[in-house]
């Protein structure tokens, strides 16, 4: 799937089909998350959908996708963990996920939102170590808001290169996503810098 067949279909079915390909990330949709909350924002500015309920829908889909990896691995516990080792690739991604669970706790909830596969792993071994959803929700959902805020006006700003930045962080992840986060730090700095200057004068 690629962004301009995702546009299409956010087209046909609006901020209802943000939602889902967001909330399905869960069961391995074969496109990032990223490039999808990117392209949230790319089509507010094409003018298909309002900025404001598109980004309230976006935000939902991502965490409503990573609290049911929380409720699964609660309720169900380890047999699909279990199932899912027996790939190598998962095997590796789930062993680094509890990993990093066991070395910094709850605060792995706000790493793993830079870490494709491992935002969606982490929640799961989060809700078998029976993890208050209280807890979990304090920390997934404030990280989540800022992560998805940051997509989304990459999205706004970058809308014609969505699927290319969009493929570089998940290939690279942690890297690219902390000079994303730096960089849009940065120029929300200078445009309010800039903002305050125009107004003065």
């Amino acid at each position: 799937m690629d962004v301009e067949y995702l546009i299409s279909i956010i087209e046909q079915y609006g901020y209802a089909a943000l939602f889902f390909c967001l909330w399905l990330g869960i069961v391995g949709l074969p496109i990032p998350d990223e490039v999808i909350v990117m392209t949230g924002g790319a089509v507010t500015s094409m003018g298909i959908l309002h900025p404001l309920p598109a980004f309230f829908i976006v935000y939902l889909g991502v965490v409503s996708g990573l609290s049911l990896g929380y409720v699964l691995g609660r309720n169900l516990g380890t047999p699909i963990l279990d199932r899912l080792r027996r790939k190598k690739k998962m095997d590796k991604y789930i062993t680094f996920s509890e990993n990093l669970v066991h070395k910094y706790g709850k605060f792995t909830i706000c790493i793993s939102y830079l870490l494709p596969v491992v935002r969606h792993i982490v929640p799961y071994i989060v809700g078998i170590n029976r993890m208050s959803f209280k807890r979990y929700a304090l920390f997934s959902y404030s990280t989540g808001l800022v992560w998805t805020l940051i997509f989304f006006l990459l999205g706004r700003l970058f809308g014609d290169h969505v699927q290319a930045a969009g493929d570089l962080i998940h290939r690279y992840g942690m890297q690219v996503a902390l000079l994303v986060t730096v960089l849009v730090i940065i120029f929300l700095i200078m445009k309010f810098v800039w903002g305050k200057k125009t107004t003065e004068e």
